[in-house]
């Protein structure tokens, strides 16, 4: 085996027992360098689209949640990343809920599995979650707030406008404070 051989090899198996993501090859975002999406080209949050069930609730309109925080998490089960991130969204769910908060999930599948609704459902189990969850089977809503990444963050102030996006792991302790501002401005 040449060194060179050998180096590749080495640099393979590294990147493969540490979880490092090769730009270009993985479609989640790392949790190591979280990605700030883009400003959206629409500042108005778009309404919750296609939805084929909702989950902990009736059906929700954005328009009907104006004079609410709404935080839109897009998330899909089958997302390391995103498990990853649902007890930061449960938490803050369970903080803030009495004081305006609203959470929506939007769980789009990645892969044909994770379109079932009783997977869905036993996935809400699984983590706890309590908060309404829409099911966007043909990423009706995922287009409408042209999102990229599993999981996302929208958070959409009283005003129905996008004030804060995120895609990926981390920036919790943001997540929150943005959340607690907005809430405060209008207590």
């Amino acid at each position: 085996m040449t060194f060179r051989l050998l180096a590749t090899s080495v640099a393979l198996i590294g990147l493969a027992v540490t979880g490092a993501v090769i730009p270009g090859f993985c479609d989640e975002v790392s949790s190591t360098k979280p990605i700030t999406v883009a400003a959206a080209t629409q500042d108005t949050a778009p309404n919750f689209t296609g939805i084929t069930n909702w989950f902990n609730s009736k059906p929700l309109n954005i328009a009907d949640l104006r004079g609410k925080v709404v935080l839109v998490d897009f998330w899909t089960y089958g997302c390391v990343n995103c498990v990853n991130t649902l007890p930061h969204v449960t938490a803050l769910y369970e903080k803030y809920k009495d004081r305006g908060l609203v959470v929506v999930g939007v769980h789009t599948p990645e892969f044909p599995f994770e379109r079932s609704a009783g997977n869905v459902q036993a996935a809400l189990k699984r983590h706890g979650i309590t908060y309404p969850v829409a099911q966007d089977n043909d990423s009706k809503t995922w287009n409408a707030y042209r999102n990229q990444y599993w999981p996302a963050q929208y958070i959409v102030d009283q005003s129905g406008t996008i004030v804060f996006q995120h895609a990926g792991e981390g920036r919790y302790d943001e997540i929150e404070r943005t959340v607690a501002r907005l809430l405060n401005a209008s207590s």
